[in-house]
């Protein structure tokens, strides 16, 4: 029986050798743990999850209205935005468009689903349930966040010659752009919260920004999205990885939820009683 009782704790420790996964008392994650109430690890995951999408994917909504409709109609904002890609377009040679077709591969399929996959796999194996759930959902929760908001809000794509074959009115926002700050970012952060050496943190985290800039500049060089659409997949790539850790964090303290911790301390009342 003691055996029992002690078997999530063990898995808590093992969780939270990635710092970042952890809770902090009191915090948000912490309390909507205890709102949620005595459930299950995995439900209070995904109540979290589906919570932090819904929100993230109104806020991706709203913040392409503000691109479409408030920012690109001023003058000197849209001509900008567009004037950029074309500035991209004017300087092609064939090395720079073998060199976007990196970056582009670089932040979509197949490379990043499995990589995420992967990585995924390998943690559960290992019974690192939370690094394995930020893994196989920080890409999920981008992708839907992007199918949603590309949908209510569609706009044109740059009026330049355009290398890859998409949906020309898919142009906000840059999923490639969100997928990779989504994936490389997110799993760097992971990494980098277990690290103590600086070196290796900034070399870590120079990474993990430089990728998705590669990512971003080759998908504007190839005519696919504006600066503004870019900025806006960084802003959901962001937004992601704080969805899925929140999840992450709500999840690792389900077991010790105030609901949770009050019950020992009645039993021991009761015992003494």
């Amino acid at each position: 029986m003691a055996a029992r009782d002690h078997e999530p704790q063990r898995d808590e420790g093992r969780n939270n050798e990635v710092p970042a996964l952890a809770a902090r008392p009191g915090g948000l994650a912490y309390r909507f743990a205890g709102r949620v109430g005595r459930q299950h690890p995995v439900t209070v995951f995904f109540a979290a999850l589906l919570s932090g999408f819904a929100m993230l994917a109104v806020f991706a909504i709203l913040l392409g209205l503000l691109v479409t409709d408030v920012l690109v109609p001023i003058h000197a904002i849209g001509s900008a935005d567009e004037g950029f890609v074309e500035s991209l377009v004017a300087d092609r040679t064939p090395v720079l468009t073998d060199v976007s077709a990196v970056g582009t591969a670089a932040g979509g399929a197949p490379v990043l689903p499995i990589l995420a996959g992967l990585i995924a796999i390998v943690c559960a194996l290992m019974r690192r349930w939370l690094i394995a759930g930020f893994a196989a959902f920080v890409l999920i929760v981008e992708s839907a966040t992007y199918r949603v908001s590309s949908l209510v809000v569609p706009r044109e794509r740059p009026t330049v010659h355009r290398l890859d074959d998409l949906p020309a009115d898919a142009s906000y926002p840059s999923g490639h752009t969100a997928a990779s700050i989504a994936v490389y970012a997110g799993l760097v952060l992971l990494l980098t919260s277990r690290i103590t050496d600086r070196r290796a943190r900034i070399a870590a985290w120079a990474f993990a920004v430089l990728l998705p800039v590669l990512v971003a500049m080759s998908r504007m060089y190839r005519g696919m999205h504006h600066p503004l659409d870019v900025a806006s997949g960084m802003i959901i790539g962001i937004g992601a990885i704080t969805v899925v850790l929140f999840a992450c964090r709500a999840a690792s303290c389900a077991q010790r939820s105030p609901a949770t911790e009050r019950t020992p301390a009645r039993a021991g009342r009761t015992r003494t009683a």
